[in-house]
């Protein structure tokens, strides 16, 4: 069983990326997608979305990266593909499942969708473009306003020669609300031998494990269900073994949440560090209750500074509450 870290634009950058593969369980990272346009990009731009790129292509825990690319031009993301493999990305993901309106107007993403024949004409080139020995991965949905043409959009991707293709288990037109539908993956395991990989609604290990029965997938990506709870892919992976520990407390998040803000204060001007680490908070009180009053606290907090000492304050506050409980 592998676990793969899903691609989220504007939430999983290399910052997250590098404290949630620390923890255990992610077998393998996708970057924010790089939009190609009309041109060949400077290595700069991958670099940007891809700053392990100057480490082998991996996570100081040694989970690789792919770099991923969104366009709608099969020459010039097939030169955009063998640039990123020639500054050491182990492996290109193609977006095909982007939703956003602003992306799929300027022909990305998931409006690719509705003509199978461009999401094969893409891959093939890509394919053609990267060494053989780099993986070439395709993400996709279910179609972009209904399923009519899932299946071949499957075949179009098997028959371009990707090396996987992980499928969001809705279409465009569902956007992310539940449920996903698992069932219609299966439908693609019947027809091809390509491996794949479900995605969607995957917020808990009992979810992970009806979501491979259902779908009949070995492997599966994981996204917001990770923010929310960020040791998920160790608890999945302990329960696909039969195995169930006791999952992470907000005490022992809290540190987790520290370094993070830490890793952005490294990586990122002072200004812009609490952002990110609000937008995280938002999803971890989906899950831990206690992050609701820390994120009050800190929302309008602009001064880098001012953040620290709430987390501070925080830190001391849940240290006092849990030395309390184990007192009483």
């Amino acid at each position: 069983m592998r676990l793969m870290l899903a691609p989220m634009e504007g939430v999983i950058d290399h910052t997250m990326r590098e404290l949630l593969t620390s923890l255990g369980g992610v077998d393998r990272c996708v970057t924010e997608f790089v939009r190609v346009s009309a041109q060949l990009l400077p290595a700069r731009v991958f670099r940007r979305y891809c700053p392990e790129l100057a480490h082998g292509g991996a996570t100081s825990s040694g989970v690789p990266v792919y770099l991923q690319l969104l366009g709608g031009q099969p020459t010039v993301m097939a030169d955009n593909a063998a640039r990123a493999a020639e500054l050491g990305a182990p492996g290109i993901d193609l977006n095909f499942g982007c939703p956003a309106r602003t992306v799929n107007r300027s022909d990305g993403g998931a409006v690719i969708l509705r003509e199978p024949e461009r999401v094969h004409a893409i891959a093939t080139a890509v394919r053609a473009a990267v060494p053989a020995d780099v993986p070439v991965t395709v993400k996709t949905r279910l179609g972009y306003d209904d399923r009519d043409r899932f299946l071949d959009i499957v075949r179009a991707v098997a028959a371009a020669g990707a090396s996987e293709l992980t499928v969001h288990a809705r279409t465009r037109r569902h956007g992310y609300r539940p449920p996903a539908y698992w069932e219609e993956i299966a439908r693609a395991r019947e027809i091809c031998k390509l491996p794949l990989i479900a995605n969607g609604e995957i917020w808990s290990p009992g979810d992970a494990l009806r979501c491979r029965e259902v779908a009949r997938c070995e492997d599966l990506m994981l996204g917001r269900g990770v923010l929310c709870r960020p040791d998920l892919p160790r608890l999945v992976k302990a329960a696909a073994a039969g195995a169930h520990p006791a999952p992470l407390t907000w005490h022992q998040v809290l540190p987790l949440v520290r370094r993070f803000y830490d890793l952005n204060l490294s990586h990122y001007e002072a200004h812009y560090a609490p952002n990110p680490l609000k937008q995280w908070l938002v999803y971890l009180r989906g899950y831990y209750l206690e992050a609701a009053p820390l994120f009050e606290r800190i929302k309008r907090l602009r001064d880098p500074q001012a953040v620290s000492l709430e987390l501070r304050h925080a830190a001391a506050d849940t240290s006092a509450a849990t030395g309390l409980s184990m007192t009483a």
